[in-house]
């Protein structure tokens, strides 16, 4: 999922809790390599990816580090496992809420919370995919979200979010059982977004390519 707005200077909650301080590239993108970001049409994208069982191994590690660095090369708020290939229920996120707080962390086995019918509140507004370059649609979400899963140790974690972090966690749970924000969408606007794309992928795929060299990584 695309960044919003400019976060600098935002204050900051990481794994859900407020910290005081926190540099603009995260330290696990410091870490990362890129990877290569899946398009729609991939098969990865379109079926549910399998739960992480093994917690605090290496891999599991340098995944979510190359997720961070990957994400942020794209301009993104927010990126699936299955966005970078990987088959398992992973997303990370570096997203703002409508209040201007910046949300940073990363979520294994996430499980959205269904908010009863009667506190349900949709907003209809834009939303893109890294996976999707360069296109963007009104996707109805609710204004709330909470995710319940784990951090990369196994210990349990509740993530909120409101605005356009709610927007992320509900758009991240989404690619997890094979759904993108194109599925929310009516055939006519499908077929928009997916000529956008066509147009646009091109120039979106230079801006990233220009992005890993300015932060001198580049992977596979």
């Amino acid at each position: 999922m695309p960044v919003r707005h400019d976060q600098s200077g935002a204050r900051v909650r990481l794994q859900g809790r407020p910290v005081d301080t926190y540099p603009a590239l995260p330290p696990e993108a410091e870490r990362g390599s890129v990877r290569r970001i899946t398009v729609i049409g991939e098969e990865v994208l379109s079926r549910p990816c399998r739960e992480v069982t093994e917690f605090g191994t290496p891999e599991l590690s340098a995944l979510i580090d190359d997720m961070f660095l990957t994400m942020h090369v794209a301009d993104g708020a927010g990126l699936a496992a299955n966005q970078v290939d990987v088959d398992l229920r992973l997303f990370v996120y570096d997203c703002p809420d409508e209040d201007g707080i910046r949300h940073v962390g990363h979520i294994v086995n996430p499980v959205l919370d269904e908010p009863d019918p009667g506190d349900r509140r949709l907003i209809d507004d834009g939303e893109g995919c890294l996976s999707v370059p360069g296109a963007t649609k009104d996707v109805p979400r609710a204004d709330r979200a909470v995710v319940r899963g784990f951090d990369r140790d196994g210990n349990p974690l509740v993530i909120e979010g409101t605005g356009y972090f709610a927007r992320c966690l509900q758009h991240e749970t989404d690619h997890l059982v094979g759904h993108t924000y194109l599925d929310r969408l009516s055939t006519r606007d499908r077929k928009d977004a997916l000529r956008q794309m066509e147009a646009r992928r091109d120039e979106v795929f230079a801006r990233r390519a220009a992005r890993a060299d300015e932060l001198g990584r580049r992977g596979a």
